[in-house]
C-alpha cells in the first residue's frame, strides 16, 4: 500500500484531503505542521510527502528539503495557494510537483495516481 505523509495546517483541509485519499486506497498519516512530520519521517517510510507550503513553525519547502535528506527516494507534492511565489522561490526537490489551491479532489487523486502509475479513480484502468 502506498503511504502518504500529509502536512497541512488547516484542520478541515487536512481531514478532507486525508479522507479523500484514504477512500481511494492510499494510507495517509496527517500532521498539522512540518515540525510534527520530522519525527515520523525518521521513524517510518513514506512514499509521498504531500505538504502545504505556507505553514507555521516550518514551511513546506524546508520540510521537503529535510525530508529529501532523510528519504531521498520519497516523492513530494506541494499544495498551495501561492504557487507563483513558491515557483519563484526555487523549489529544488527533484521529484516535486505543485498543485495550486483551489483544486478539485479528483485533480489531487489523479496527480497522486500519476506519480505512482496507478489508476484508483473510477473509470481508470
Amino acid at each position: 500500500m502506498i503511504r502518504i505523509l500529509l502536512a497541512e495546517d488547516d484542520r478541515s483541509m487536512r481531514e478532507y484531503l486525508a479522507r479523500a485519499l484514504e477512500r481511494v486506497g492510499y494510507s495517509v498519516t496527517a500532521v498539522d505542521c512540518g515540525t510534527a512530520a520530522l519525527p515520523l519521517l525518521e521513524a517510518e517510510r513514506f512514499d509521498l510527502l504531500l505538504t502545504d507550503i505556507v505553514m507555521p513553525e516550518m514551511d513546506g519547502i524546508e520540510l521537503a528539503q529535510r525530508a529529501a535528506r532523510m528519504a531521498p527516494d520519497m516523492r513530494v507534492m506541494f499544495i498551495t495557494g501561492f504557487a507563483a511565489v513558491a515557483l519563484k522561490g526555487g523549489i529544488s526537490h527533484p521529484n516535486a510537483k505543485v498543485l495550486s489551491k483551489p483544486f478539485h479532489l479528483r485533480d489531487l487523486v489523479l496527480e497522486v495516481d500519476r506519480l505512482f502509475g496507478v489508476g484508483t479513480m473510477a473509470g481508470e484502468p
